[in-house]
């Protein structure tokens, strides 16, 4: 998996070898187990949150359920002062440090174990790229933590209007929407191959 994000900054895993370019920084992580960096849902958040921090920086940054770190280190090279990580995984957690170690941003991101409900104050973006279910049970939860913007993945387009209109309910509005088509052997028990990735907006 590669992915470039701007001229400046690619993302990519170990094995997927790549010239690095004059004035490019390459993200180099290992994956996680639920959504690793080359799943479509991954590169979906990447690309809205390369999108939001180019138009509207934010200064703080929450990735919930941050799982292999991907999103979180690409915030911190994307110019975010403030990031946080959040996951109940200890082995997640783990990987993240050591995908920070490996690009040398230690110290960069704070990695917490735990759930959101633990938290205190408001971040200006929060990216969660997590199951549809899990998604469901932290709409209020995003609504009490998050201040100006959310990057929403992890599930598919026969799951967004369920999805959105809990949100809907908390003042959030849709503005970028991008899809992904993952084809499978066998079709999906959600009915469909489309996974979606929503920037929402409110205020």
């Amino acid at each position: 998996m590669l992915l470039r994000l701007t001229p400046h900054l690619a993302v990519r895993t170990p094995w997927r070898y790549a010239r690095v370019r004059p004035g490019e920084r390459h993200v180099v992580v290992c994956g996680s187990r639920a959504f690793p960096p080359s799943h479509p849902s991954t590169n979906l958040c990447l690309e809205l949150l390369t999108a939001a921090c180019r138009d509207a920086p934010p200064r703080t940054l929450l990735d919930l359920g941050c799982g292999s770190g991907v999103l979180a280190l690409a915030a911190v090279c994307l110019g975010v002062p403030v990031v946080v990580g959040v996951d109940v995984a200890g082995p997640a957690l783990a990987t993240c440090r050591a995908n920070a170690r490996r690009n040398g941003l230690e110290g960069a991101v704070q990695w917490l174990q735990g759930s959101s409900e633990a938290l205190r104050g408001t971040f200006d973006l929060i990216v969660a790229n997590l199951p549809w279910p899990v998604q469901m049970d932290k709409i209020a939860e995003l609504a009490r933590l998050g201040s100006g913007g959310l990057i929403l993945s992890g599930f598919r387009d026969t799951q967004e209007a369920e999805l959105l209109a809990g949100h809907r309910a908390w003042g959030w509005h849709p503005g970028r929407r991008l899809t992904r088509e993952r084809w499978e052997i066998e079709t999906p028990r959600e009915g469909s191959y489309t996974w979606v990735g929503l920037l929402l907006t409110r205020g």
